[in-house]
């Protein structure tokens, strides 16, 4: 490995902490030793030396390749100077002829384990808190010295109170009874699945006999299984919840557009998920730009796509409206084949222009990881930043139709159309614009969704009988109604998968709207007013 890399790696491995020092000479040449038993020994030890960040940041140069060895010294490089591993002295003059330390796989995994160990007394808070994490799965007998060690130095109380239950779980093998029952009884506050299946295990029988002796500690661990369990449901109920939000932002922001367009018009626009697709592309389209004329800005292409991905499809709606839609209002049949046809059509030019496989459209890194609520559920930044977009979209659309000339424009059209031309209302206008905004708000739709699923040709098709069940089932016309339907479908769709499959969750659903729809006919919210057209 070069110089120039190596010392990269170990700037990397020892980043602000303290410099090397307090460690056994004998031991860090020992990590030079040709046989892998001597150098595992040498690890082994400096896992358990008492200058653990200084320890860790030997093995991190050791397992990053950036330890190097020249006769009797074990050395690094840093800023151009070599410096003794174990003291952190400067060596002058400095060796002229170094090799870097190799290791091999079972080394390699020795290393690993004490790596993860020595992490525990990190100075960066985050490293030792995923320390503790890890540890949850794999605490042992062996490991309860270590943590000892580290609940005697941590003053974090989140990160105490993981320790703690590492511990317990450690404690589960021990062969005092009084031990076991103190584990049991805190591993109660556990939310780590692997808990639940060690404390299911001593409740098993063996040959005829209960794998935990003491009753005792059998009585406390059904009282904390039972517990873990009910923690852990609770946990995936919170996770349901947010993924059936999740969904229903996006059902929200492909509904709003035909709820508006199918309010005023009554038109049955079946490209309406191809206009979601428009929007995802437009996302890629603008991803690629920053990538070749941007890319110190590449995290940020996302608030540029957003109003290319309203425009683009807007232009395409308005385009549709004027060119095909326009001449077929009132007969419902001839629209639903015609956008059918369009549907196939802007399908086909997308394949052309962008190839038939799906497209890669990465998320920004403010957007990458999630937020843990447990170790079983992880709320992803993503799918968060799509809910509040969907939040602001919602507010924007509702300020546009109740605070603007067009949204007045828009409600009259809606209520009563031959009226409202009647009173100077220019309905063809009002027609192309309300089309080219539900087209737009649809544009989103797709500029959200490229960031959570797949941007190819057809990735419309599967949210136009969705995107219509939220339109009836919330009222036609009615943002109000479209909210509640887009969440209600979504939270209720996410249960139902849980229980009984997407395939049955989509059927029960759609069984729920076509009894609903019998019994109230108008939706969840009906128009208000003195006359509204069939």
């Amino acid at each position: 490995m070069p110089t120039t890399l190596r010392a990269f790696i170990l700037s990397l491995a020892i980043g602000a902490s303290p410099a090397f020092a307090g460690l056994d000479p004998q031991l860090v040449s020992q990590l030079a030793h040709e046989d892998s038993d001597e150098k595992i020994a040498a690890i082994d030890r400096l896992a358990e030396a008492a200058d653990a960040p200084a320890a860790l940041n030997v093995l991190s140069a050791l397992n990053g390749d950036a330890l190097l060895s020249a006769k009797e010294h074990v050395f690094f490089l840093q800023d151009g100077k070599a410096i003794d591993a174990a003291t952190g002295a400067e060596i002058t003059p400095a060796p002229e002829a170094s090799e870097s330390i190799s290791i091999n796989n079972r080394v390699r995994r020795a290393l690993g384990a004490a790596l993860a160990s020595l992490k525990l007394f990190a100075p960066e808070r985050a490293t030792r808190l995923a320390a503790a994490n890890e540890l949850q799965a794999s605490a042992d007998a062996d490991t309860l010295p270590l943590l000892a060690k580290a609940l005697e130095k941590e003053q974090d109380e989140e990160i105490r109170q993981l320790l703690l239950l590492a511990q317990a779980q450690a404690n589960l093998a021990s062969g005092d009874p009084g031990s076991r029952l103190a584990a049991v009884k805190t591993l109660a506050q556990s939310g780590n699945p692997n808990t639940r299946t060690q404390l299911a295990a001593l409740l098993e029988k063996k040959d005829g006999k209960h794998v935990e002796g003491d009753v005792s500690v059998r009585r406390a661990a059904a009282a904390s299984l039972k517990a873990v369990e009910s923690r852990l449901a609770r946990a995936e109920n919170i996770g349901r919840v947010f993924s059936g939000i999740s969904l229903g932002s996006i059902l929200l922001l492909a509904a709003l557009g035909l709820a508006i367009t199918y309010g005023v018009m009554g038109v049955i626009n079946m490209a309406h998920g191809e206009l979601l697709m428009i929007g995802a592309y437009a996302t890629f389209a603008v991803q690629a730009a920053f990538r070749s004329y941007f890319p110190t800005a590449l995290d940020w292409y996302v608030v540029a796509a957003i109003p290319v991905a309203f425009a683009s499809a807007a232009l395409v709606g308005m385009a549709m409206e004027r060119t095909v839609i326009r001449f077929l209002y009132g007969r419902p049949l001839e629209t639903l084949l015609a956008t059918w046809g369009l549907s196939l059509m802007l399908i086909q030019a997308a394949r052309m222009v962008f190839g038939a496989q799906n497209v890669e459209v990465a998320n920004p890194s403010w957007m990458s990881g999630g937020v843990a609520l447990m170790s079983n559920v992880v709320l992803p930044w993503n799918r968060i930043v799509i809910i509040g977009f969907a939040v602001s979209v919602l507010l924007l659309v509702w300020a546009l139709l109740n605070m603007t000339r067009l949204g007045l424009f828009v409600r009259a059209v809606t209520q009563n159309r031959g009226m409202a031309g009647c009173v100077g209302v220019p309905t063809g206008r009002v027609d192309t614009l309300a089309f080219g905004l539900g087209a737009g708000i649809a544009g989103l739709g797709g500029c959200a969704l490229s960031q959570i699923a797949n941007v190819g040709p057809d990735m419309g098709q599967g949210y136009i009988v969705d995107s219509f069940m939220v339109v009836v089932l919330g009222g036609v016309g009615q943002l109000a109604g479209a909210v509640w339907a887009a969440l209600g479908l979504g939270v209720a769709g996410k249960f139902l998968e849980g229980w009984a499959g997407a395939v049955i969750a989509k059927i029960v659903v759609l069984v729920f709207i076509i009894i609903f729809i019998q019994k109230r006919p108008q939706g969840l919210f009906a128009i208000k007013g003195r006359f509204v057209e069939p």
